[in-house]
């Protein structure tokens, strides 16, 4: 059953009562832009989006870097030392792509 709009040839016809959604959908409006985005509000959500997007790909590289090694290890034990010399290396470059997300997130949150 569709909605039809009201008829105006009927007696006692008010568009007030037809339009009324409009006015609750301009308070709705109003709520959020006075709330949701509050200045505050959207530096804590970049800020947050900013460490959590930034964590991802280092979580994952770490991971992938661990296995790997694992993996080397276990097929050439004689080279654990190189093997866990350059992964050090490569796990501290990927942990600063993390740091680099916790300053932006930083200077999103203080400035």
């Amino acid at each position: 059953m569709a909605i039809m709009p009201p008829n105006p040839r009927t007696p006692n016809f008010s568009y007030s009562s037809f339009f009324s959604p409009l006015s609750s959908m301009e308070n709705l409006t109003e709520v959020v832009t006075t709330t949701l985005l509050d200045p505050q509000s959207v530096k804590d959500l970049g800020m947050a989006l900013a460490m959590g997007l930034g964590a991802i790909g280092p979580g994952i590289g770490i991971g992938i870097i661990g296995g790997k090694s694992a993996e080397a290890v276990g097929r050439n034990p004689e080279a654990a030392a190189k093997i866990q010399t350059v992964m050090i290396l490569t796990v501290a470059f990927a942990e600063a792509v993390a740091i680099y997300a916790l300053v932006v997130a930083l200077i999103v949150k203080f400035v």
